[in-house]
């Protein structure tokens, strides 16, 4: 199987469920969109989107499951909505709030919804830089 040989860094740090959810569908993607590597991690992204939620340098398991934002609910390859980069933007403010302070985003308390999406992004991708260099 490719799938396991191509997990990336932040979904290599998470969940056994997370791991099987992305390798199955990158392998499924692979064999139906003939080999595309980019457009199997695409698919495998957006899959792990419906389950998972990225926090800091790694996926966790989301309380419910659907599409985190508008990119997740699908699309084909020419899909031009907007990604939260595995934040669930669909998510409660109640609960971007719980993460925001989790990752410790300074002045999250004033943030609207769409602030706290972007600065949670921001928040984790560099987590996520941090835990590369180690």
């Amino acid at each position: 199987m490719p799938g396991k040989d191509e997990v990336p860094s932040t979904v290599e740090r998470s969940d056994d469920k997370a791991k099987r959810t992305w390798v199955k569908t990158f392998d499924s993607a692979m064999e139906s969109y003939d080999g595309d590597g980019a457009r199997a991690r695409r698919a495998a992204f957006a899959s792990l989107k419906h389950t998972h939620e990225k926090v800091g340098d790694h996926w966790e398991p989301k309380d419910h499951k659907g599409p985190s934002d508008e990119a997740a609910e699908g699309g084909g390859p020419d899909n031009t909505r907007p990604s939260a980069g595995g934040v669930d933007a669909n998510a409660s403010k109640e609960h971007l709030m719980d993460v925001a302070k989790r990752l410790d985003v300074p002045g999250r308390s004033s943030m609207n919804k769409d602030e706290l999406v972007e600065a949670i992004d921001k928040a984790n991708k560099r987590e996520t830089a941090k835990a590369r260099r180690r």
